[in-house]
């Protein structure tokens, strides 16, 4: 097992490798450091997918244009904050979530907090790689096993190739959606009056969201990644870049996907939106000229390559951390896991596994955050202690905050359950951190 103080990986020169290291186990150095651009087309690139339109439509199905509208915007504003407190830190430091759970957590302890997220993550490729042969086999007829198949394997081919890889598909993935967006909403506006999209009051019913748990449901989609986010950031030059790169995706990427979906639901385009959301996809193919069918393909692989291949890494970084292994070994291992569970339909839960997320994640997140921010003896404080086996307060806290989420979500549904959690955690763990001595902490 690493711990975050081991001793700095050697820096290969140019010459004697073939891929770039990804600095599992030691902070990136600074010489090794990616621009801006690059860090922030890994993060651009991410939120800009399909499976973050649906939600987007979702919620405003449920609330109507104008509060899912609101919704959606409160949530990128709670995300915005939460990853970019992480990212800052991250960018400042160079080191990964494993890294950064080792001070909060414990060089033990951290096991617990890093399998769970990177865990999760792989859960979010096996769902992705699982809707990216139903989503083609719907719309042209394709095997949906054996396009489940390919695609799983050329995911892992390009997550293996490491954090410069997802740079460039992100580069390519977002612009892409925001043609195939443009596009469904032009065909859309064709058959529909896009006027009536502002007088749009959502399907209503005995399920509607309340405003909170729509909020829930936005910020449940990237809760887990965005906690994850110093394995993104950790590439940046400093933390204000970090930030930067963090803004790319929310609000402006996850807004231009969310409001995509909700769009084409108030226009009245999505049948049982509901449930299916705002998937547009449906509107690009059929009885449409055959160029829009080859987008649309395209569109599918490449979008949802996007989002597989982040989370993989998220996963395959985490668990190489957890094993002592390379990240691009473990890509191998938990592709063909994620695959295989593919085959099995776990993407069939999409809603379910909302919740779960929205209960767990943010309370583990936020502490964190309190702990960077408002450990015992100041500002920097986390940096200068010695890293204790088991942190105890930290889990605490997170139990706490996951309580609280669960509570809010089964008996005040009018609250968000992701932003209870997040909150009280941060409070329990400011609290515990005064309140138990630092020398029991250590023992």
């Amino acid at each position: 097992m690493n711990t975050p103080h081991s001793a700095a990986e050697p820096v290969p020169s140019a010459d004697s490798r073939e891929l770039d290291d990804e600095f599992e186990h030691s902070p990136v150095p600074a010489e090794r450091r990616k621009s801006l651009l690059t860090v922030s087309a890994v993060w651009f690139g991410f939120p800009m997918i399909l499976t973050n339109a649906i939600p987007g439509g979702v919620v405003v199905a449920m609330l109507g244009f104008w509060r899912g509208l609101a919704a959606i915007l409160a949530a990128n504003l709670v995300m915005l904050l939460y990853v970019g407190i992480l990212s800052h830190r991250a960018g400042s430091t160079g080191e990964s979530f494993s890294l950064q759970a080792s001070r909060t957590f414990g060089r033990g302890g951290y096991v617990v907090a890093a399998a769970f997220l990177a865990t999760i993550v792989v859960g979010w490729f096996a769902f992705n790689t699982g809707a990216t042969g139903a989503t083609l086999h719907a719309s042209f007829g394709w095997h949906e096993r054996l396009v489940t198949v390919l695609a799983g394997l050329g995911f892992i081919a390009l997550t293996y190739l490491g954090i410069k890889a997802l740079s460039w598909l992100g580069a390519v993935a977002a612009p892409l959606f925001i043609v195939a967006g443009v596009i469904a909403l032009v065909l859309v506006a064709r058959d529909h009056d896009m006027g009536a999209v502002f007088s749009y009051d959502g399907v209503g019913g005995a399920s509607t969201l309340t405003f909170g748990a729509a909020i829930s449901t936005i910020m449940a989609t990237f809760a887990d990644s965005g906690t994850m986010t110093a394995d993104f950031t950790r590439w940046s030059k400093n933390g204000r870049q970090a930030v930067l790169a963090t803004i790319s995706a929310f609000p402006v990427a996850s807004l231009v996907a969310q409001i995509t979906g909700g769009l084409v639901v108030a226009a009245g385009a999505i049948a049982s939106a509901g449930t299916t959301g705002g998937d547009f996809l449906p509107i690009l193919t059929g009885e449409h000229s055959g160029i829009l069918n080859v987008i649309a393909a395209v569109f599918v692989f490449v979008n949802l390559g996007s989002v597989c291949s982040h989370c993989l890494y998220n996963g395959a970084l985490g668990w190489s951390h957890l094993t002592g292994t390379k990240m691009r070994l473990m890509t191998i291992v938990l592709g063909l896991i994620g695959t295989l569970a593919a085959l099995a339909g776990v993407w069939d839960h999409f809603l379910d596994w909302l919740v779960v997320l929205s209960v767990f994640v943010p309370p583990l997140g936020g502490v964190l955050i309190a702990d960077q921010l408002f450990a015992r003896g100041g500002r920097g404080a986390m940096d200068r202690r010695p890293t204790a086996a088991i942190r105890p307060t930290a889990f605490v806290a997170w139990a706490i905050g996951a309580a609280a989420a669960a509570a809010a979500h089964w008996w005040a549904p009018q609250l968000s359950d992701a932003v209870t959690g997040l909150v009280v955690a941060v409070l329990a763990y400011a609290v515990l951190e005064r309140a138990v001595p630092e020398n029991r902490v250590r023992a």
